[in-house]
């Protein structure tokens, strides 16, 4: 089983004229402790799951770049990005980029993106949820078209490319996967069968409804000819580790309990974030308790 660590909160105790060195000490010890991928939402304000608007939120892609210059092997993605924030052409672009100076490392997260409060904020247009969609599918389309290096143009509804040119081409063959947040299970997993490489849900959705949204993918998956196995299913959780599990942390071993019952349900690949991301005790004891551990973990189906 893979891990992954997704970094969504950028207010650290020694303030922000230490993110920088913080967030890249994050990144080089998430890359030195075996972890397979490294994560940051794509939002330019701060969502209130996490905290208020007006705290410290990087923008993900020059965030990812930073972190691929720290780094040596770990896997980068944002989680997700917004169908709307950038044209699509410039977003396969970008996403393109990553992968040739990285060495072949990126991951492309995208989705039909909601936080109408940063769009209106910084002047990005905020179409209604259909046409989000139809821009996901197009801004899809269109990714698979210029990383196969076809140049012909490109007509949809929403987008008009005349020359969907892609120069350097992606080091990941056939392209850099493809990971399309969400649960809808009419449009979203549709696209995830048709066009994805890999989903992610909330692992705190619980047994039951992971199983039903898998269960859908696979028959989405099979409708359109795609084998259900080639998908990565990825979940998102946060929590708070600790030696001991003091305080309502999870110890090493409580973690890897709900590790290995995501195994059990298929999952390939559990993205976490964590509330003492910036201690560095934290990573060692995924060094010496966890991950050793749970890479070993037999995924079902596998």
């Amino acid at each position: 089983m893979r891990l992954g660590l997704q970094v969504p909160n950028f207010t650290w105790p020694n303030g922000q004229n230490e993110l920088g060195t913080t967030f890249g000490q994050i990144a080089e010890r998430a890359d030195a402790v075996g972890l397979y991928s490294f994560w940051v939402m794509d939002h330019f304000f701060q969502i209130g799951f996490v905290g208020p608007a007006e705290n410290e939120m990087l923008e993900g892609w020059s965030a990812l770049a930073f972190a691929a210059g720290r780094t040596k092997r770990i896997k980068l993605g944002t989680m997700v990005t917004g169908v709307t924030y950038r044209y699509p052409g410039i977003l396969v672009k970008t996403a393109t980029t990553l992968d040739v100076l990285s060495q072949g490392r990126a991951y492309l997260g995208i989705g039909a993106a909601w936080n109408e409060e940063e769009h209106l904020g910084l002047g990005v247009p905020f179409p209604p949820l259909k046409e989000r969609f139809e821009r996901l599918e197009e801004t899809l389309q269109i990714a698979h078209q210029m990383w196969a290096g076809d140049q012909r143009p490109f007509e949809g509804k929403h987008n008009q490319l005349t020359r969907p040119l892609n120069s350097p081409q992606s080091v990941q063959k056939p392209h850099p996967p493809i990971l399309i947040g969400g649960t809808g299970e009419k449009k979203t997993l549709r696209m995830i069968a048709q066009y994805g490489d890999a989903c992610n849900f909330f692992a705190r959705m619980g047994d039951e409804a992971l199983k039903h949204k898998l269960n859908v993918l696979r028959e989405h998956c099979a409708n359109l000819n795609r084998p259900y196995e080639q998908i990565e299913k990825t979940t998102l959780d946060q929590m708070v580790l600790t030696k001991d599990g003091r305080d309502g942390t999870l110890s090493p071993q409580a973690a890897i309990d709900q590790f290995g019952k995501l195994a059990e349900l298929g999952i390939d690949h559990a993205i976490f974030s964590l509330g003492n991301v910036h201690e560095p005790e934290t990573f060692e004891i995924l060094a010496n308790d966890i991950v050793p551990v749970v890479d070993k973990i037999q995924v079902a189906g596998r």
